[in-house]
C-alpha cells in the first residue's frame, strides 16, 4: 500500500460488500466496484440473503418451482442432488463405528473417522482413524486460533443431551455420532477450513496425542494479529450490513430456542400419551374375554390401539432423533457466527482508533504507519470472509431446513395415514351383522 491520507472503511462506504473484491484474491481485486447510489438499509438484508434464496446448493430445485408430487420423492430429489455434487468433491470424511472403552480412570467413546481423498497435501488414498469427542474439540479449537476469520462449524453439546441420561446409551450415542459427522462434513465442504494443517492432522495422525504435545503450533500472521487484539477499543457503529447480521441472528436464534422448547414440550406429551395408550388398549382385550358376540370387535380396538401406539411411537422418535439436533446445531451456529462477528468489530475499533490518531498528526501528508496498514488488511479480510462464510451458511441452512420440514410433514403424514388405516380396518368387525331369518 502506498503511502498518502489513511483509507476510509470500505465497508461502510457507497457500497455493498458483496462487490468489494477478497483482498487476498489476487487480479480479482483489480476489477472495479460498479454503482453510483448506496443502497438503503431496508434493502441490504435482502441483498445479502434475499437474493440467493432461488440458488439452492448442489443444483437443488429453486424454492419457486414446481415441486414433486409426494414429501418422500422431494427428499429423494435432494438427496440425489448431494450425490450428483459428490463427483466434484475430491475428499470424503465419515464417522461410523462408536466403540466404548473402559479403563482404570474413566470410560469414553471413540468413532472412527475414514477419509478418502485426491489432494496431493495427503500422502495415501485413504486413512483411517479412531478419535473421541476431546479430539474434536481440540480441532475446532485449532480452527478457531489459526482461521479467526472464518465460520468454525459447532461441536454438539457435550454433556447436554436433553431427554437422554445415560451418555453411553445407543441413542446418545448415535445422536452424537451424526452431530459429529455433520461437523466434518462442514469443514470438508469449505473451501478454506479443509486445507487447514490442523484438519489434515486430526483426519490421519495415527496418535494425535504426540502432535497435540508439540505444544501450539505457530498461528497464521492473521490469527496471530487478530488474537492479541486487546478488545480496548470502542466500536462507533457497525456498517449497516453487518449490523443487519447481527440483528438477524439474534433473531433467528430466538425463533429457533421457541420452537426447540415448544417441540420438546410436544415430545414430552407425546411420550405421556403413549404410555396412556399402552394402558388403554389391553383393557379391551380382557374386557373381550367376558363377552360373547363383543369378543371380536373388542379385539379389534385393543389392535386398534397398538398400532396406533407404535405409530407414535416411530414419530417421537423421529422428533427426537432427527428434528431436534438440526434446531440445536443452528442455534449453536447462530452463536458461531456471533462469535466471529464480535472479532471482527474488535479489529472495525481497533483500525478507527488508529486511524483516528493518525489524522490527530498536525503534519499537512500524515503517513500511514505499517500497523495501520496491516490492521486495515486485516479487517478487510474479516468483511470478505465474513460475508462469504455468511452466504455459504445461509446456503446450508435453505436446503437443511427444506430437508427439515419436508421430513417433518412426511413423517406426520405418514403418522396419520397408519392411525386411520387402523381405524378403519374395524369398522366391518364394529358393524351390525344381518340376523338369520
Amino acid at each position: 500500500m502506498a503511502g498518502g491520507p489513511p483509507k476510509a472503511l470500505q465497508s461502510s462506504g457507497p457500497y455493498s460488500l458483496r462487490d468489494m473484491p477478497h483482498p487476498l484474491a489476487g487480479s480479482s481485486s483489480e476489477e472495479a466496484v460498479g454503482g453510483d447510489s448506496t443502497p438503503s438499509p431496508d434493502l441490504l438484508m435482502a441483498r445479502s440473503f434475499g437474493d440467493k434464496d432461488l440458488i439452492l446448493p448442489n443444483g437443488g430445485t429453486p424454492a419457486g418451482t414446481s415441486s414433486p408430487a409426494s414429501s418422500s420423492s422431494l427428499l429423494n430429489r435432494l438427496q440425489l442432488d448431494d450425490d450428483i455434487d459428490g463427483e466434484t468433491r475430491d475428499l470424503f470424511v465419515t464417522v461410523d463405528d462408536p466403540k466404548k472403552h473402559v479403563c482404570t480412570m474413566e470410560t469414553y467413546i471413540t468413532y472412527r473417522i475414514t477419509t478418502k481423498s485426491t489432494r496431493a497435501e495427503f500422502d495415501l488414498p485413504e486413512y483411517s482413524v479412531r478419535r473421541r469427542y476431546q479430539d474434536f474439540d481440540w480441532l475446532r479449537s485449532k480452527l478457531e486460533e489459526s482461521q479467526p476469520t472464518h465460520l468454525i462449524p459447532p461441536l454438539p453439546e457435550k454433556f447436554v443431551v436433553k431427554g437422554v441420561v445415560d451418555r453411553f446409551s445407543e441413542e446418545f450415542v448415535e445422536t452424537r455420532r451424526k452431530a459429529l459427522d455433520k461437523f466434518l462434513k462442514r469443514i470438508t465442504d469449505h473451501p478454506v477450513l479443509s486445507f487447514n494443517e490442523h484438519f489434515n492432522v486430526f483426519l490421519t495422525a495415527k496418535d494425535l496425542n504426540a502432535y497435540k504435545k508439540q505444544g501450539i503450533a505457530l498461528l497464521t500472521r492473521v490469527g496471530e494479529s487478530v488474537k492479541h487484539v486487546t478488545g480496548g477499543y470502542k466500536l462507533r457503529s457497525r456498517p449497516l450490513e453487518f449490523a443487519a447480521i447481527g440483528e438477524y441472528l439474534d433473531t433467528f436464534a430466538l425463533k429457533l430456542g421457541t420452537i426447540d422448547r415448544i417441540a420438546q414440550r410436544i415430545i414430552k406429551e407425546e411420550i405421556e400419551y403413549l404410555v396412556e395408550l399402552r394402558e388403554y388398549g389391553p383393557v379391551y382385550s380382557t374386557w373381550s374375554a367376558l363377552e360373547g358376540e363383543l369378543a371380536e370387535p373388542l379385539e379389534g380396538v385393543s389392535a386398534c390401539i397398538g398400532n396406533c401406539s407404535t405409530a407414535l411411537e416411530e414419530l417421537t422418535d423421529d422428533m427426537t432423533e432427527d428434528f431436534l439436533p438440526v434446531l440445536r446445531e443452528y442455534i449453536l451456529y447462530s452463536d458461531s457466527m456471533k462469535s466471529v462477528l464480535k472479532k471482527r468489530d474488535q479489529v472495525q475499533a481497533e483500525y478507527e482508533a488508529k486511524l483516528e490518531a493518525v489524522a490527530l498528526r498536525k503534519e499537512d501528508r500524515p503517513k500511514v504507519p505499517a500497523d495501520v496498514e496491516k490492521c486495515q488488511d486485516r479487517m478487510e479480510c474479516f468483511n470478505a470472509d465474513l460475508k462469504a462464510d455468511m452466504e455459504r451458511w445461509q446456503s446450508n441452512k435453505r436446503q437443511d431446513f427444506r430437508q427439515l420440514l419436508m421430513g417433518l410433514a412426511d413423517k406426520n403424514i405418514q403418522y396419520y395415514e397408519k392411525c386411520l388405516m387402523a381405524w378403519e380396518s374395524i369398522i366391518p368387525l364394529l358393524q351390525e351383522k344381518p340376523e338369520a331369518k
